[in-house]
């Protein structure tokens, strides 16, 4: 009999080792798994950890492998006001030197609200990053296609209406062959949208990371999915903006997946991500 949603997310946990970092009035919670050099990777909006479930055992094969809640998502706690990316890097980048105790510098790789984060991260704490790879990042500044309407819940709504709502904004926004949408990304979805207390699409819209670009010193990479419905037919445009910083930017999409392309397609990422960074050496 295969595991439950609940059962493969337990498993990964248990076998984590875990760090508190400060966060606001409480603490910002960091995993992490297997040795070797630092790989840290920053999930995206409404998400936590398990944004890479299913990067997590591959990777940790080569790299330690750390994967923190961001703050006001999943386990760790809200940030202060005023919220910005400046103030989240800031936090985040604090908390990523206690977690590295000197072992850094990192490679450092953001999904989509991650990836406006983790540029950020890059740009104010460079003694910490060696390398940054962008998945489907926000704060690029095009604008993205026109989204179908995601679904809001109502009050009191059953357990199986709010999977199924969730089900549907997997479809929009998440993954792109509704075969991929199985119960393990519902699960996900629904554990994590349910504890998201920061709300970062308006973030995420604005040119956030493409003014920091030029400030990065480090190598900076990109990934999307193919039918990332946030690319529309913006590609070429973000290609440029990437390269007009960094010309010599590794920039891929993987055939046939979605916005979540990590999840969607996770041995085609998984591959991908780890020949670049041992190429890198």
């Amino acid at each position: 009999m295969s595991e439950a949603p609940q059962e493969i997310v337990a498993r990964l946990d248990a076998a984590s080792r875990r760090v508190a970092t400060p966060c606001g009035d409480g603490m910002m919670v960091w995993r992490s798994w297997g040795d070797g050099a630092p790989l840290v990777l920053l999930h995206g909006g409404y998400g936590s950890w398990t944004h890479w479930l299913r990067n997590i055992e591959a990777l940790a094969r080569h790299w330690t492998v750390i994967a923190p809640d961001l703050p006001g998502l999943g386990d760790s706690a809200s940030p202060p006001e005023p919220i910005s990316p400046e103030s989240l890097a800031d936090i985040v980048g604090a908390g990523l030197a206690t977690v590295l105790q000197g072992r850094g510098p990192a490679n450092l790789v953001g999904f989509s609200f991650g990836g406006l984060l983790s540029g950020h991260v890059a740009a104010r704490h460079a003694a910490l990053v060696r390398s940054l790879t962008l998945v489907g990042p926000g704060g690029l500044g095009p604008p993205r296609a026109p989204v179908t309407q995601l679904k809001r819940t109502a009050n009191g709504i059953t357990r199986e209406a709010f999977a199924e709502v969730q089900r549907n904004n997997l479809a929009i926004l998440m993954l792109a062959d509704p075969a991929k949408i199985d119960a393990l990304a519902v699960h996900l979805q629904i554990e994590n949208v349910t504890r998201g207390r920061v709300r970062s699409p308006p973030m995420g819209r604005t040119d956030s990371l493409r003014r920091v670009l030029p400030a990065i010193r480090c190598r900076v990479d990109a990934i999307w999915g193919e039918k990332d419905v946030t690319l529309g037919p913006n590609i070429e445009q973000r290609r440029a903006l990437l390269r007009e910083a960094h010309p010599d930017a590794r920039i891929a999409t993987i055939p046939g997946a979605g916005h979540w392309v990590q999840y969607e397609a996770a041995e085609a990422f998984n591959t991908l991500l780890a020949a670049w960074l041992q190429s890198d050496g």
